[in-house]
């Protein structure tokens, strides 16, 4: 295409400074559509015109795929569908795979990487791993991307990310989507989890997790790499996560990295005692909040009881035959309550 614009041009410039067109900087000069044709007429110029431009266009825009790099870190995004930007925090491998295609139909996903689903760059301070230092990438990223405004949406972790972020940028927000997360991975909320687990009658269920204990147990996951360990022991706990106790994740994994300083610090420390009630009122944007009742991965949808009158604009949605993925378990209903949510807000 840039070639044929370039002998475009080369072929009528003559012609177009006869007709009054004419480039100057980045400008482009408005010719009289009166003038006389002498030779050739004005149409093909304005052809030729219509195509630079839209060959400019094209060129300022970004490729649906690329990275960018902040510092030590270099991130992916990922652009699929068409339809309201959608920003998706985790990662660029994993989250294309539990979206379907109808939402690809309605929301443009701009998944992107966060420094927790990268390889590791090596030792580094817990400052590069501060919750407003993630969200600074998130908004280099957008920005870097060319959105002005987006919806934002975060699964398990991630959706403190999401909202966290609409907190910080509310002018960039049009919408936060949480999926599969309690208010908090506190003691408190874990406690909740326990029980949950516990007085839930699902014998086929639990005796699932023991096989899959006993096939991998925590000294075998002891003698892998952290990242590796990291994500056999996702899999291998399967029945707490997935509807379907039996299903196996390693798909969904296949290529991905986590750099497991971050996930460790970021998870285990400030995701345990985040108040995602702090900051609300700079929040604009309404939430949507998906949870699955067989989610025994976070706390139970009660434990969202105590919180949910700080927010001004919260809808939440209980997906009954899904775990804490409702997004690809029971995507057809999850894209009909999500989609319909966002024609209304």
């Amino acid at each position: 295409m840039k070639n044929l614009a370039f002998l475009s041009l080369l072929f009528s410039f003559q012609g177009l400074k006869k007709h009054g067109l004419f480039l100057e900087g980045s400008k482009i000069k408005p010719f009289n559509m009166r003038t006389p044709t002498n030779g050739l007429s004005s149409w093909p110029f304005l052809l030729t015109l219509i195509l630079l431009i839209s060959i400019q266009a094209m060129s300022q825009q970004k490729p649906r795929s690329g990275k960018v790099t902040i510092g030590e870190f270099t991130l992916g995004y990922h652009i699929e569908g068409k339809g309201t930007p959608t920003l998706v925090i985790g990662n660029t491998l994993y989250y294309p795979r539990t979206f379907s295609q109808e939402l690809r139909d309605h929301l443009e996903l701009i998944f992107i990487d966060h420094r927790g689903f990268i390889p590791s760059p090596g030792p580094m301070p817990k400052s590069s791993y501060e919750l407003d230092t993630i969200l600074n990438d998130v908004d280099i990223i957008r920005e870097y991307l060319g959105y002005e405004k987006v919806a934002v949406l975060g699964h398990s972790g991630h959706s403190f990310m999401a909202l966290e972020y609409g907190k910080k940028y509310p002018d960039h927000v049009s919408h936060v989507v949480m999926i599969g997360t309690a208010p908090n991975f506190g003691e408190e909320n874990t406690q909740l989890l326990n029980q949950y687990w516990e007085e839930s009658v699902d014998p086929n269920r639990k005796k699932q997790l023991e096989m899959n204990v006993a096939a991998m147990p925590d000294e075998k996951l002891a003698e892998l790499p952290a990242d590796q360990a990291f994500i056999k022991g996702y899999i291998r706990n399967g029945p707490m996560i997935w509807y379907d106790y039996e299903y196996d994740s390693s798909p969904l994994w296949e290529g991905v990295s986590s750099n497991m300083d971050m996930v460790d610090y970021v998870w285990g420390e400030l995701f345990a005692k985040i108040d995602v009630t702090e900051g609300i009122e700079q929040l604009k944007a309404p939430v949507f909040l998906a949870l699955g009742r067989y989610d025994f991965l976070v706390a139970p949808p009660s434990s969202w009881n105590e919180v949910r009158s700080e927010f001004k604009d919260l809808t939440i949605r209980v997906f009954e035959r899904s775990g804490h993925t409702p997004q690809m378990e029971e995507a057809e209903f999850f894209d009909h309550e999500l989609l319909s949510w966002l024609e209304i807000k």
